[in-house]
């Protein structure tokens, strides 16, 4: 079973009829209120969510999933505007974040790799290795611009806080993006985020 939430009529919609014809059962939800009120126990599958939504947003919805003690897998979506929500819902356990507009294709691969018990909180050795060597080779001005960027902030206020053009801010990025072969903000995001427990972990 899949749990949509999107206050979006046409996303539920079109998300769900994706999901009918690669053969997942869905449920569809307009709020997180409404998913956990609905939600229980003996409920199993594996959430795909907006992290912004009306009254409770994705990472209180995760909180509140943990509170009740269902240990159910949350994939959230964002928009760029939202990086730095998306980033506390990684924090706070959900499993993947796709960017808006997403590809229907890899949504689909990240639902059946979360069903079959494959999540982003499991990183092999060789994954953190691979990720520590890619950060590595930044300068010290684009893992700055990086730190920025994480925090879900606009080339404008990242030229602000380090004192460079805008102009400069977009090279950095597009650096950023070539140096890791990240693909995307999100797989950004998820490296940084290894990263950060790694060093977390006490790596050198």
């Amino acid at each position: 079973m899949v749990h949509v939430i999107d206050d979006d009529a046409a996303v539920l919609g079109s998300v769900r009829f994706l999901l009918s014809i690669e053969g997942f059962e869905a449920k569809t939800y307009t709020s997180a209120e409404e998913f956990l009120e609905a939600v229980g126990p003996s409920d199993t599958g594996i959430v795909v969510t907006d992290v912004r939504l009306p009254g409770l947003n994705g990472v209180e919805l995760i909180e509140g999933l943990k509170k009740r003690g269902l240990n159910l897998p949350v994939i959230v979506i964002t928009a760029y505007a939202d990086v730095a929500l998306a980033v506390s819902a990684m924090k706070q356990g959900a499993i993947d974040l796709l960017e808006k507009p997403f590809d229907p294709a890899a949504l689909i691969l990240t639902i059946r790799q979360a069903l079959e018990g494959v999540s982003e909180k499991g990183e092999s050795v060789a994954t953190t290795q691979a990720v520590r060597r890619s950060l590595s080779s930044l300068s010290a001005r684009e893992k700055g611009v990086l730190e920025e960027l994480i925090k879900g902030k606009t080339n404008k206020a990242i030229a602000a806080e380090l004192g460079i053009s805008q102009r400069t801010v977009e090279v950095h990025r597009a650096n950023i993006m070539k140096k890791t072969e990240a693909g995307s903000l999100s797989a950004l995001v998820r490296m940084a985020l290894i990263a950060e427990k790694d060093s977390l972990n006490g790596s050198p």
